[in-house]
């Protein structure tokens, strides 16, 4: 039996956020469901879910969906992606390597 995933409220608004924000650019680029998912090499039936906020759907998929209808998901004017994947490498290496629980309690209790 397939278990039910639950999804935060906040994770839920921002798929759909972005399936909105996804019909809107392909529109405003005068495109139809069949065009996108014709150039994204996905059925109709996939941008159509995109489009509504399903979660099912690959983030991959969606992001290269995004990316086609001009979507800029990450990048800001002033820091491309490259510099951004730079920076979180350098801070990820300044981390431990490994992270542990703590297993001591602390007695706060004065």
């Amino acid at each position: 039996m397939a278990k039910t995933r639950i999804y935060s409220d906040y994770c839920v608004e921002a798929i759909v956020l972005l399936g909105k924000q996804i019909k809107l650019a392909r529109k405003q680029r005068k495109w139809t469901e069949y065009n996108l998912a014709e150039r994204a090499n996905i059925s109709r039936a996939t941008l159509q879910k995109m489009e509504k906020g399903d979660l099912s759907c690959a983030i991959g998929l969606v992001f290269e969906v995004a990316n086609l209808v001009g979507i800029k998901l990450f990048e800001s004017d002033h820091m491309p992606l490259r510099k951004q994947i730079d920076d979180v490498d350098h801070r990820i290496a300044v981390l431990p390597k490994y992270v542990r629980k703590n297993s001591r309690v602390l007695d706060d209790d004065f």
